[in-house]
Formats: C-alpha cells, structure tokens, sequence
C-alpha cells in the first residue's frame, strides 16, 4: 500500500513537471511572437531600413534560434534527477547543441553578431566550455567585403578613386575581422601603408542588431530568471560606437605610443590623417609574425624569452600604471619582428579600438577581496586583467617560457609600484612616505632576486650546480 502511495506521488510529481514545463514553453514561443512583432514594427518603420540587409529573415533567424535553444534547456532535462551523472551528460549536450545554434546563426547574420559571439568565446571563466569552445572559432570567421564594396566605402569618404590615392591597392586583405579589413596599398608618395576599411553595412546594422538582442535576451530572462547576461548588450551599446569610429581608435592609437615613449622595443604603427576618416584609417605598414608563433621568431633568431619579459613590462605598465588598457590583445594583435635598422625585437600593438580605463592602479588592494568571489560577481575590470593574463599565460606556453614566470614578475614589480605610490600619495609624513620607499625597494630587489634564480636555474650553470647539490645531498659520504 505503502508503495502503491509512493509510485501514485511519483507519478502526480511527473505530470506537475510537465504541466509546468508545457506552460513555460507556450511562454516562450508566446515571448518570442512578442519579440518577432516588436522588432518587426521597429525595422520596417525606421528610415534606415534596407530589406536585403536586415529583413524578416535576418530577424527571424536570430528568433527562431533562441527560440529553439530555449526549447532544448525546458524539455531535455526534465525527465532526469538533478544532480546525477546522467543529469550532467545530458546538460554538457545541450549546452554543446545549443552553443553551434549559436554558432551558426553568429556566422549568418556576421557584424554585431560575431563581435559579440566572439566576446563570448573569451569568456572561460563564466560560460560553461562547451560554448566557449565552440563560439571560438568566430575569430576566423569573420565576413570578407568585395572590393567593390570597399571601394565604395573609400569613395563615400574619401571623395577619391582607389586608383587616384594608390599606386598599387591588394585586393586579397591581410586580414578580415567582424567589423572591418585591412588591406596593404602603396601611396602616391611611395608610402606603404595598411588601410583598414569597414564593412559597409556595419553602421546601418549595429544598432538594430542590438535592439534584436536586447530583445531576444529580455525574452529568455523572463522565462530563465537566473539568465544574468544583459551586461553583454550594456557593453555592446557602450563599445561599438567607440569601435566604429576609426577616427578614435586613431586618437588611441597615439595615446598609447605616447604613454609608452620610454619602451624601446614597442612599435605602434603611425596614423596618416589626411586619408582617415570615422570609416576609414591609414596607418604605416609595420610587418611581423604573430607574438605566439615560436617558429617565425626562431627563424628570425628573436630571443622568445626577451618577448615574452616585454610583453609582461608592457601590459603591467598599461593596467597597474597608466591605467589605461588595449582591450582586444589577442596574437593576432599582438606581432612582433626584428627591427632592420637597429636589429632588436620590436613588439607591434594593433587595432587599437578599444581601451578600457580602470581603477586599478589606484585601487589594486581593494580589488584583492574580490578574487575569491570572481564567478558570482565579476567587475568588468577584473574580467579584462583575467583575459589579459590569459593572452599572457597562452603566449608564455606557446613559446615555452613560462618556466621564467616573466609576466607574472613584471606584473608584480608594477602592482608594487602602484601600490607605492598610491600610499604615498595618501602620506603626509615625511618618515611614512620614506618607509614606503624603503618597502618598495626591499620588495622589488627580493623580486630581482628569485628572477635572478630561476635565471640560473634555467641556465646550463644552474642545473650543473643543480645536479652537483643533488650528488652531495646523497653522497653517503
């Protein structure tokens, strides 16, 4: 009897479950109408309308893909206990479905789309791995522009023929990202330089696709009301502007290689304004292999542990001391080459878009605290150093220098000059502030210390003497 109780409430629960996840998916599809209708009203009664760029099927296709990636997360797991292994195989599944739905509807709308699946391709640290994973191939992805339609963008802002401004002009770019290409051209001076154009249809669509977003995520945190993922469309409505505006990636661009005068081995390319424009950027054509391609510094016979110390001086400096941080420093931004006149290594920092301005150098200890809690409440701050320091972390372990901790290093001695100098500056003893100094010094010279062992450690030297220790250790003598 008692059994026969226990399997009838089994069965009662079972149906409760159903009945509730048939509510919530008529709740969806009932959302997603709402979605399609609003966005619908919005496109077809704005101005700047063109069908064959952003119509019913480019809204459609973003609707109908969250709408089946909604679906998949209400019904497979309904039938399965929480918390069991089957449980967590089927989850892993349907994150992995849902990620290529993603996917491939980044790939098919492009522009806004990519930047931001590639944003969430970075993100390791808060979206499970099937996503990121599987949204990390937008980065070679990206759409192409023909050369007709670059040659449109040109005449639209230039005034000019790509003949009347070029000796030469190479169709094939050197590369294509999500809003714009760069294309390697000779001036009528003999300049050679690299011209970065964007996607023409970029502008016309970046703000209806983050309307389309911002929709479409509203939607799925109503049926999901622990979905807490509208920070994405906040830094997309914040940032693109910034990004599509070439003119300011300009402005950046020489900020940085001001800020940075004193690093002699960094090379930022200069901006020609006379041909620039908030579509267009000229800058001087600087060429390199990629800064975790081990291979092309061996054959230009670059010292990999010298690039891989720079590199750490260099984005210490920009996030603990100016404050002031590239914010997309992935390799293919990053290059790096033998200088012909000079013969030193030169790192060469692209695309400078975006940067972000943090808090950090004046605040580095109240950031410390957070650490522990960075899964539940990550500042946009933070998430930047934790990207930064995996470019670091996947550069030192592609050219195999991680052994010499360099970054980390760097990192240190800039975080301790920060700190220093904040405390001083928040001193008015004379006494205090030489203490601080003091510390300062100690704490930097025990850093130059064990990078001076692990130096050693690392050399011929330092293992024979390693090995000879070792021997003496054992001697039974």
């Amino acid at each position: 009897m008692q059994g026969g109780s226990l399997r009838f409430l089994q069965v009662k629960a079972s149906r409760c479950r159903e009945a509730v996840v048939a509510r919530m998916a008529r709740r969806a599809l009932k959302l997603v109408s709402l979605a399609a209708a609003s966005s619908g009203f919005y496109l077809y009664s704005s101005k700047y309308l063109d069908p064959n760029d952003f119509g019913a099927v480019r809204v459609g296709r973003a609707i109908a893909t969250t709408a089946v990636i909604t679906y998949d997360y209400l019904t497979s797991l309904r039938s399965v206990p929480y918390g069991s292994q089957e449980y967590a195989y089927l989850k892993s599944q349907v994150h992995l479905r849902s990620a290529e739905r993603l996917r491939d509807l980044c790939c098919a709308n492009r522009g806004t789309f990519i930047k931001v699946g590639q944003h969430l391709g970075a993100l390791d640290y808060l979206l499970p791995e099937e996503y990121t994973r599987t949204l990390k191939i937008l980065h070679s992805q990206a759409p192409q522009s023909s050369m007709q339609e670059i040659e449109q963008v040109i005449r639209e802002d230039l005034g000019k023929e790509i003949k009347e401004l070029f000796v030469s002009f190479e169709d094939t770019p050197l590369g294509a990202a999500s809003l714009a290409q760069v294309h390697k051209a000779v001036l009528q001076d003999g300049r050679t330089v690299a011209v970065k154009v964007q996607h023409p249809k970029v502008q016309a669509q970046s703000a209806k696709d983050i309307l389309l977003m911002e929709i479409l995520l509203l939607t799925v945190k109503q049926i999901f009301p622990d979905f807490e993922f509208m920070w994405l469309v906040d830094e997309a409505k914040k940032n693109l502007p910034l990004e599509l505006d070439f003119l300011n990636e300009g402005r950046n661009a020489e900020k940085v290689a001001h800020m940075l005068k004193d690093f002699d081995f960094l090379k930022v390319p200069r901006i020609y304004w006379e041909l620039s424009t908030r579509r267009v950027l000229l800058m001087e054509f600087v060429e390199g292999g990629q800064v975790n391609d081990r291979a092309y510094m061996e054959r230009n016979s670059i010292d990999v542990n010298e690039i891989s110390r720079n590199l750490g001086k260099l984005y210490s400096e920009m996030i603990f001391v100016n404050g002031f941080i590239h914010c997309d420093p992935h390799p293919g931004n990053v290059l790096v080459r033998k200088c012909p006149a000079t013969g030193k290594a030169h790192i060469i920092l692209l695309d400078h878009g975006l940067y972000q301005d943090v808090e950090i150098r004046t605040n580095a200890a109240a950031y410390l605290p957070q650490i522990n809690q960075l899964l539940n409440n990550v500042p946009r701050q933070m998430l930047l150093l934790l990207k930064t320091n995996d470019l670091l972390r996947g550069i030192e372990s592609a050219l195999h220098t991680r052994a010499s901790a360099s970054s980390f290093l760097n990192m240190s001695r800039c975080c301790i000059r920060a700190v220093s100098t904040y405390q001083r500056s928040k001193s008015h003893s004379l006494y205090r502030k030489a203490k601080i100094s003091l510390l300062e010094a100690l704490s930097l010279w025990q850093i130059n210390l064990y990078e001076l062992f692990l130096r050693l450690k690392g050399s011929r030297l330092g293992n024979w003497v390693i090995a000879f220790l070792s021997r003496m250790h054992h001697s039974p003598y």
